[in-house]
């Protein structure tokens, strides 16, 4: 009998922790071989030249971002319905973030909407896109509108370790993909942590230099850089993690399939939309339920022991810091997304009667009363 179904499921194996207290017996903790080793499996996982680890998922978006000449006065492109860390880092540089709508399906950037965002803005300099809850953005139209107008794109794929988009891999298909390694997500190195993703050795180059002090190989300081590193303690749980990711990425996909079919009869339960030239990867498993039953839908849900999560409660233009540089956006999709979603456990290691205690209780509720 299932009497708690939690939201996530963080696992290490007795391996990891072998090699981490190898890391620490080894006295090389920082800029050592384990990193070197997991940038370059990262790289060949994501199918790109060049992978650079850094402190956190937020650092890697900053650094890229610079890596690119993203500064002071710039405009950049972003989705309306992403974490506030997309957006953090363009107000850190003195650029405004311009906010495009989502698709009310994917959740994503609408690229219909790309198009008149840019005519809109004055000084346009990037393009940052979000594969949101681990469902890869509609890159085609959105890298063709880019090439177009001569705009970089940034892809956030925090949420989206190893998704593919038209049998590429995220962080593969822009300029330079960005990925973080919070302990929530797909996969960690227990802790904070992030990778940056390229093909472009100018901007592996620049973002190596950015991370650590804006040294270069032959230890000069030749830009204003200051302390982004991954340490070898991370990045040997990170190698661990990474091996197994595929699998667990596989998990997360079986108990998607369990929720689309036992919830494809509830009227009043969105359930995520899938695309047959994306392999979604279900970082969260977002459903939409009526915005005025939402809190006590998950109320509902937690009598019953079912952990939930909300992912946003408010589109990012919302949060205060953001609000008051930017000012009025018209994005009423992501608004009204962000008043309905509510994200269901998920997690690899999900189990059959664990997904039929969550959808039992979905039933249970009554969502007329």
């Amino acid at each position: 009998m299932v009497d708690h179904v939690p939201f996530t499921d963080i696992h290490m194996d007795q391996e990891t922790v072998d090699d981490v207290a190898d890391v620490l017996e080894s006295g090389r903790y920082v800029k050592g071989p384990v990193l070197e080793q997991f940038e370059s499996e990262f790289a060949a996982a994501s199918e790109v030249d060049h992978a650079v680890g850094v402190s956190n998922g937020t650092a890697a978006l900053l650094l890229a971002m610079k890596a690119i000449g993203v500064g002071s006065g710039d405009e950049v492109l972003a989705p309306a319905h992403t974490y506030f860390a997309t957006v953090s880092p363009v107000l850190e540089l003195g650029a405004t973030p311009r906010f495009v709508d989502i698709d009310p399906d994917r959740y994503t950037m609408d690229p219909a909407l790309l198009r008149e965002a840019i005519q809109a803005a004055e000084d346009p300099a990037t393009i940052v896109v979000t594969h949101m809850h681990g469902q890869p953005a509609d890159m085609d139209p959105i890298t063709d509108v880019a090439a177009e107008y001569d705009l970089p794109v940034v892809e956030d794929a925090a949420q989206a370790h190893l998704a593919e988009y038209d049998g590429e891999m995220v962080g593969s298909i822009g300029d330079v993909g960005c990925f973080s390694f919070y302990p929530t997500k797909n996969m960690t190195v227990g802790g904070d942590g992030g990778m940056i993703t390229t093909d472009d050795p100018a901007i592996a180059d620049e973002a190596r230099a950015l991370r650590n002090h804006g040294r270069n190989e032959k230890g000069e300081h030749v830009v204003l850089g200051l302390n982004y590193r991954l340490d070898e303690i991370k990045a040997a749980v990170g190698r661990h993690q990474l091996d197994a990711l595929p699998d667990w990425s596989a998990g997360r996909q079986r108990a998607a399939s369990a929720y689309d079919e036992r919830l494809m009869d509830v009227d009043w339960v969105v359930t995520p939309t899938t695309y047959g030239n994306a392999e979604h990867v279900y970082h969260h498993y977002p459903v939409q339920v009526p915005a005025d039953k939402r809190s006590a839908f998950r109320a509902h849900l937690d009598d019953y022991g079912v952990d939930t999560g909300i992912h946003y409660e408010r589109a990012v233009h919302e949060q205060p810091a953001v609000r008051d540089r930017v000012g009025l956006v018209d994005v009423p999709v992501a608004e009204e997304y962000c008043r309905r979603t509510v994200s269901l456990p998920m997690h690899p290691r999900l189990s059959t009667e664990e997904i039929d205690h969550v959808v039992d209780a979905i039933e249970s509720f009554e969502v007329d009363a």
